[in-house]
This record gives structure tokens, C-alpha cells and sequence, in this order.
């Protein structure tokens, strides 16, 4: 191991920030000049994918390396055991300093509480945007100001005082996108007087799809609530004027947040330059998984759907990585801590089920690189959402979807099972994924073979539920 050469890591993940609210993923809606930064400078992945689309599972895969159903944290109400072997603590072990600023969002008390980290300074549960009560190496504390910016501002401050003569790893988490969306005072009239463009599937009346998406309760002229948009509509309003007068509300407070989010990227980008690391650190810019932004009529995330399914996924390494280089490649959160390990020179424990990404980082990709990845969501019909669980694969060109009808002894589902149904989407003709094909004669070849390796994805990584 090259001690002298090992790379800093700075990991930043905001939470439900959408890959089509970023400019440098040629979003409709914004602009996010800093998140920018990062991709011209590096690389910007169009094909990062989450392995389950939701927060709690999503952070375990990226700590550990592990599907949901290896790492034990599959929902929501899952906690996760904090003596699982961690990217942290391998990182750590081999004379990195680390920390954790945020979001954790992974359970609370001493088999919970973040460890394996030299500092941690996190939120309790979701987090406030406003004076925030943190928590910080286990001590309470209340803090004064917006939530987007102290996590910035206690990052730096930990990474001046660092010991410079080691390497180190700083997981900056945001609280922000994720709802209740509430902008800081400097964002709070941003878009006031424009409007925001709906989605191409905003009007989807989910024809033909599986009674799943019917059945969610995630609609934006629905399912919102009076403190989501924080006033009652106008009266006399028709229902599609309604639906856009709740898209507007919602939208606008997401995008305001967003920007807060952009504005201290660039700081800590400064600050980076500043100190004089740029060069040798690693700077990641993610999300836990996607968001939809009105597309289908929906907020919210959970299915397998491409704008819930699809991370933001953008990485600078000077010392390696192509300026303004974009690939197709698929990557998964489930790669992440690879990565780290493979850059760092530290060996990757057989246990961890990803890959790293390094050699796609660096242009060579491997011949028998993933072209088909596995997906799962395990909470079924959850109280709120009524999101079915499913599990399914994604190739380059399509997408099968199986939602199995039954909760499978996850313990916090509803016990209410459904008709297990099937979706397939042609990526190539629909993009959008409005057309169910799955009963279409002409492509029971396709079905064929997309269940041959959906089954043998899910035997590979083990999940036998």
C-alpha cells in the first residue's frame, strides 16, 4: 500500500435529490452551477442505480457494500447493525481518519449510533431544516441556523482540523431535498415569478400498467398535504388547474432546497481548493436514490420506475479521472464503498457483493462489465405511500418488473396481499415508461430471457425470499 498516494474521500449525498433536477443532467427545471463544477471537472455517470429505492436501505448498501437482505436493513423500519464490516471501518483499520456529517438516518442507540468513525455529527431521524437538535458523538445538542448550510460549515471546520499527515474519508450528508421541503431565507422567493415545466408524463392515467401504480398514494392533486405547500388552493379552480397549482407549490420549495444544496458545494469545492487537497481527493456528489418530480403525477420515490430508480452519480479525481468524461456504464450504490477501498489500496472483502468503479473512472472498462443490474423493494404497502413491493432487472434496453403481492415476513408490511402482476418497459421505444408490453406477443422471446437473468441476478446475490 502506497500511503503517500492514497486519496482523500469526500463522499457528499444529499437525500431524494433527483438526477433531472441537475443541469449537468440536462434538468428542464434547474440550474445547479457548482453540481456542475464536479461533473465538468470529472465524470458524470447516466447509469447509477439504486438497489432499493429508499433511505434507510440505500445508506446501509452504501456503508456496507451489501443487498438489503445481506446488510438486514430492508425498510424503513429496519435498524441497522452498526458492527457490520463498514467502509469506514476498513478505511479506518488502514490509517485513514473519517467522519460522518449529517444525515444518518440508520437507528439510534449503542448497536445503532454511528461507529467507526474518528467524528460524527448527526441528525436524529430525519432532521429539522430550521435550529436543528443534532447529535453530536452522542450528546444532544440544538443548533442555531439552516440545516444544508451547518452541515457544511461543520465539514470544513472538521477537515481544517484534521491531522495532515494521514488521509481521510468525510461523509458530508444533507438532510435536504427530502420532505417537508423548506427553503432558507436566501432561496425563499427563488422562481417566484415563473413557471416551472410539468413532465412529459405528468397526465399519466397509468393505463395498461400494473394495478401497483394505481393503487400508490403519492399523487401530487392528491396525496399532498396542506404543510407540504403551505396554503390552501384558490377556489374555482378546475382539477387540472388544481394539479398544477399543487405541481407549482411542491416543485418550487424541492428546487429552492436544491439550490441550497448547490450553493455549498461550490463553498466546499472553495474550501477544498483552498486548503490545497484538490488534487489528491476524491469528491462525490450523490443522492440516496431518485425522486419524482411530477413525473407520472407523482412525489415521492419507491418504485422501479427510472426517476426513482436513477441516482445522480458525479465524481472529480484529478490525479485520474478525464475532465468532462461521461459514461453509460452502469454503476450501483452498491459499488460505492468498493471504490473507496479500491483507490485507498485497500483490499475489498469478499463479502462486499459490488464492484469498483475505478476502472470505468479511469476509461477502461472491463469487457464483461454489468449490462443488467437487480432491484428489490420490500415494503409492502407501507400505511403512508401504499407502494407494492417488487423486485425486478434492468438491461440497457429493458426493464421487468415483478410485484409479487405479499409482504414475504418483512415485519413492518401490511398484510394485504395482491394479484401478483408483471411489467415490461421497451427503453428504447419508451423512455418514459408509459407502455406496459408485458402481454405483448412479440416480446415473449425478451420475457424469456429477462427472467432467466433476473433469477439468476437474484440467486447471485443471494436474496432466497
Amino acid at each position: 500500500m502506497d500511503t503517500e498516494k492514497q486519496p482523500n474521500v469526500v463522499f457528499i449525498m444529499s437525500d431524494d435529490h433527483a438526477a433531472h433536477a441537475m443541469s449537468c443532467y440536462d434538468s428542464r427545471i434547474n440550474t445547479t452551477p457548482n453540481l456542475d463544477r464536479i461533473a465538468n471537472e470529472g465524470m458524470r455517470f447516466d447509469n447509477c442505480f439504486c438497489t432499493n429505492s429508499i433511505c434507510a436501505p440505500s445508506r446501509a448498501t452504501i456503508l456496507t457494500g451489501l443487498y438489503n437482505h445481506k446488510n438486514g436493513v430492508k425498510t424503513l423500519g429496519d435498524t441497522f447493525d452498526n458492527k457490520q464490516n463498514t467502509i469506514q471501518k476498513l478505511l479506518r483499520e488502514n490509517g485513514y481518519q473519517t467522519a460522518l456529517i449529517g444525515k444518518w438516518h440508520l437507528g439510534h442507540g449503542p448497536n445503532h449510533d454511528p461507529i467507526d468513525f474518528d467524528y460524527w455529527h448527526v441528525f436524529p431521524g430525519q432532521g429539522d431544516y430550521h435550529d436543528p437538535m443534532m447529535i453530536e458523538m452522542g450528546e444532544e445538542k440544538q443548533m442555531k441556523g439552516y440545516a444544508t448550510d451547518l452541515v457544511t460549515d461543520m465539514s470544513m471546520k472538521w477537515i481544517e482540523e484534521r491531522d495532515k499527515d494521514k488521509p481521510f474519508m468525510l461523509m458530508c450528508h444533507h438532510k435536504a431535498p427530502h420532505r417537508p421541503w423548506d427553503p432558507d431565507e436566501k432561496h425563499m422567493h427563488l422562481y417566484e415569478d415563473v413557471d416551472i415545466p410539468e413532465p412529459e408524463t405528468f397526465h399519466d392515467d397509468y393505463s395498461g400498467k400494473a394495478s401497483a401504480a394505481k393503487e400508490a398514494k403519492m399523487r401530487i392533486d392528491r396525496d399532498l398535504l396542506k404543510r407540504d405547500v403551505k396554503e390552501d388552493p384558490p377556489a374555482g379552480l378546475t382539477d387540472r388547474e388544481l394539479k398544477s397549482w399543487y405541481y407549482q407549490r411542491y416543485i418550487k420549495d424541492y428546487l429552492r432546497c436544491v439550490a441550497s444544496i448547490d450553493d455549498n458545494v461550490g463553498r466546499l469545492l472553495d474550501f477544498l481548493d483552498d486548503e490545497g487537497i484538490a488534487d489528491n481527493t476524491i469528491v462525490v456528489y450523490t443522492s440516496d436514490q431518485g425522486f419524482f418530480l411530477g413525473d407520472h403525477g407523482w412525489y415521492d420515490k419507491r418504485f422501479m420506475y427510472e426517476e426513482s430508480l436513477r441516482m445522480p452519480f458525479i465524481v472529480r479525481y484529478p490525479n485520474v479521472i478525464k475532465p468532462g468524461t461521461v459514461t453509460e456504464d452502469f454503476a450501483l450504490n452498491v459499488d460505492f464503498p468498493e471504490t473507496f477501498l479500491d483507490f485507498a489500496g485497500i483490499e475489498i472483502p469478499e463479502i462486499m457483493q459490488g464492484r469498483s468503479l475505478r476502472p470505468v473512472m479511469e476509461g477502461n472498462t472491463p469487457e464483461d462489465w454489468q449490462d443488467s443490474m437487480y432491484y428489490r423493494y420490500w415494503e409492502h404497502l407501507s400505511k403512508e405511500h401504499r407502494v407494492q413491493a417488487h423486485y425486478g432487472i434492468r438491461t440497457k434496453d429493458y426493464k421487468l418488473i415483478y410485484y409479487y403481492g405479499e409482504a414475504l415476513g418483512n415485519k413492518d408490511a401490511m398484510d394485504e396481499p395482491r394479484t401478483p402482476e408483471w411489467e415490461l418497459f421497451d427503453l428504447r421505444k419508451d423512455p418514459y415508461e408509459m407502455n406496459n408490453v408485458y402481454h405483448d406477443p412479440e416480446y415473449e422471446d425478451e420475457i424469456r430471457l429477462l427472467k432467466k437473468e433476473l433469477y439468476r441476478l437474484k440467486e447471485k446475490v443471494g436474496d432466497k425470499e
